[in-house]
């Protein structure tokens, strides 16, 4: 069962979105910086080019429009996908059409240039405004709204029915996952409860969706009781060796954007992934001497020096392994 690795066609189509809209930006942007330095250092050219009277005024117009072009496009390099500098590109282009326009009525401008170069930027203008309008309304996802994807690995020295007993009696998780404060079932459903920001518990429904005792186990939030979709599949694999048994974590997050999104994060740490190592080796723990050990850096908040752990600094956990 492809539970993870299955992909979605939206996203898909998302990604390659982005991933247009900032090869545009980042085209728009060397066109900018190219033009920008052409106006700067060569106006007196640039007014040939497109049919413009060599003045003193045309020339101070040039450089002022080759600044602005410069810096639209070292903002597009910086950020392709930036509406407000794509917006820019826009005004400077009205900016560049007023220009050609008054030319029209200069007598010692080359009318066929000039349409020639309007012609141009009014194409280059609704290029411009087109990427613009598609940023706006399809921003760059904030990052914590990405989909993250996690796979962590650990080996312990139990066998894969041990272990596989221990996890599928969901009420144990809470032991060693440090986020979580309760996971109550209810046949082939569950409801979870974990720590959230400021004190705020964040709950939860999820639903196993595939059982192979001893092997696998599946499970995936329902959808409408959670704003951070998830999924997740476990695998107990006998080890090399006779070393006990390979468990392999696999999850999935979809976390939104905005406040929620930074909630999540909040919650699961700047990494997940580290958070998930962090109740693996807590698990191996659990199974392997019955309890997690903490050393005074970790139960002081603060810095504090690492010294080993006392016994009474020890957590006891009931309902681990024999």
């Amino acid at each position: 069962m492809q539970l993870i690795h299955e992909r979605v066609d939206r996203q898909t189509s998302s990604n390659s979105r982005q991933r247009a809209s900032a090869r545009r930006g980042i085209a728009l942007g060397a066109f900018s910086i190219g033009l920008g330095l052409a106006e700067l250092l060569a106006p007196k050219g640039v007014a040939a080019l497109i049919g413009l009277p060599n003045t003193r005024r045309t020339r101070l117009v040039l450089r002022a429009l080759g600044a602005r072009e410069l810096l639209a496009g070292i903002g597009l390099l910086a950020q392709p996908r930036s509406a407000p500098w794509l917006w820019s590109r826009v005004a400077g282009d009205a900016m560049d059409l007023a220009l050609l326009g008054g030319g029209f009525t200069k007598r010692r401008s080359g009318v066929g240039r000039l349409i020639a170069a309007t012609a141009a930027v009014a194409g280059v203008t609704a290029v411009d405004a087109v990427s613009a309008a598609r940023q706006t309304r399809n921003p760059p996802l904030n990052r914590v709204g990405m989909p993250i994807h996690v796979f962590r690995t650990i080996t312990i020295n139990r066998a894969p029915e041990d272990i596989y007993a221990f996890w599928r009696n969901l009420a144990n998780l809470p032991q060693f996952m440090a986020h979580l404060e309760s996971v109550e079932e209810s046949g082939q459903t569950s409801k979870w409860r974990a720590k959230g920001p400021a004190g705020v518990p964040i709950t939860w429904d999820a639903e196993i969706v595939l059982d192979h005792p001893g092997e696998r186990l599946a499970w995936r939030s329902i959808e409408g009781t959670t704003t951070v979709p998830s999924r997740g599949v476990v695998r107990f694999n006998q080890a090399p060796a006779e070393r006990g048994t390979e468990v392999q974590v696999e999850l999935k997050y979809e976390p939104p954007g905005g406040a929620l999104g930074a909630a999540f994060a909040k919650l699961f740490g700047k990494e997940p992934g580290q958070q998930i190592a962090g109740d693996l080796r807590r698990l191996k723990q659990v199974l392997e001497t019955g309890e997690v050990l903490h050393s005074d850096a970790s139960i002081h908040d603060g810095p504090h020096p690492a010294r080993p752990a006392r016994t009474d600094d020890s957590v006891q956990l009931k309902g681990a392994a024999e």
